[in-house]
């Protein structure tokens, strides 16, 4: 049964393929959203706690090293915290380069698939 008077489009094999690979990479987009999002607090607490460390005038520190905390000196914490921090951004700045990868893929497959069926599909976020 046809609404509106539009027409049925063939949806075929390769259609189905690039509509599926729009989802995956829909899913990964949003996937990298919260790693990103998470990447970010990191950053920020790392952040923070080179500042308190800052402000510290102990020579050792209390640092947590899995779910223990040890007894460690100032300057290994801060270079400690300095590679963490290194780590993270490194990791956040690949993160955001995925991201702009998946947005420009799934902007191609618009294109196809907007092309073909028009305004019998919907790939845009509720």
């Amino acid at each position: 049964m046809q609404q509106g008077g539009g027409s049925e489009t063939e949806v075929t094999w390769e259609d189905q393929q690039n509509i599926n690979k729009f989802g995956r990479l829909n899913n990964r987009f949003h996937e990298l959203e919260d790693e990103i999002k998470f990447a970010k607090e990191s950053n920020d607490n790392l952040e923070d706690a080179s500042n308190e460390l800052i402000i510290t005038d102990e020579e050792v520190v209390r640092f947590q090293i899995g779910e223990v905390f040890a007894h460690v000196s100032k300057d290994e914490v801060e270079n400690r915290i300095e590679e963490m921090k290194e780590a993270t951004s490194q990791k956040l700045e690949k993160l955001e380069e995925e991201k702009e990868s998946v947005l420009a893929q799934m902007s191609e497959l618009k294109k196809i698939l907007y092309g073909k069926f028009k305004d019998s599909i919907n790939l845009e976020e509720e």
